[in-house]
């Protein structure tokens, strides 16, 4: 069983994959992105750093998946990462523009047919006002120049982009406004069941107040 969690920046996929590590006793790969020394810069002009920022993290998502994703998978182990390797043409559809995003999408299809694709995923929603609260909270440095325009623009996006069929692969979307998974338990087992019903995994609650877009 392979799930990605996706959704915009600090919605909380790295926190619900590390909690749903134990209840379905999986592996963990959490993307790396503190490494990436263009990042802040990128923050700060993104038009002159976006080239960079993105070709940097296309190569560091590629080898991070591809030397992990299909070894975990032959193990016939369980996986949970907290993105995927297709959302990053997502960021640079936004980001780039002409010959350099022309090149980008190249490489980006190219490195992606070597990837296996998850068997669900999880797109965790939430308002641009949320978001921004939650990125604000954990206050990270990097992420204190961030505009808010920009997160909304990255919002419709991800709307846009998973509002279509996702190559094969099911989307279970959960509206994350109103769920506190850290302090409550319910909101987890709730988020837990949902994945185990769409997976057709036992057991599972049926019926679920969590709310779908």
């Amino acid at each position: 069983m392979y799930i990605a969690i996706e959704g915009v920046i600090g919605v909380g996929k790295t926190t619900l994959a590390r909690l749903l590590q134990n209840t379905f006793e999986a592996e963990v790969l959490l993307e790396v992105f503190e490494e990436n020394p263009f990042l802040s810069d990128f923050y700060a002009d993104r038009a002159r750093y976006a080239f960079q920022t993105q070709i940097f993290f296309l190569l560091s998502r590629y080898h991070q998946q591809n030397n992990n994703v299909p070894k975990i998978l032959a193990d016939g182990k369980s996986l949970i990462a907290d993105y995927t390797f297709a959302k990053d043409a997502l960021f640079a559809g936004i980001n780039m523009q002409g010959d350099e995003l022309d090149m980008y999408h190249k490489v980006h299809e190219a490195l992606g047919e070597k990837i296996p694709k998850p068997d669900l995923i999880v797109y965790l929603q939430a308002t641009t006002d949320t978001l921004m609260s939650r990125i604000a909270f954990r206050d990270r440095p990097y992420e204190r120049q961030m505009e808010r325009a920009y997160i909304d623009e990255l919002n419709h996006a991800y709307e846009n982009f998973f509002s279509k069929p996702f190559d094969h692969v099911p989307v279970l979307k959960i509206d994350s406004n109103e769920l506190d998974i850290i302090r409550n338990a319910e909101h987890l087992k709730q988020i837990e069941n949902r994945i185990r019903s769409t997976l057709g995994l036992i057991p599972f609650q049926q019926n679920l107040p969590l709310p779908e877009k």
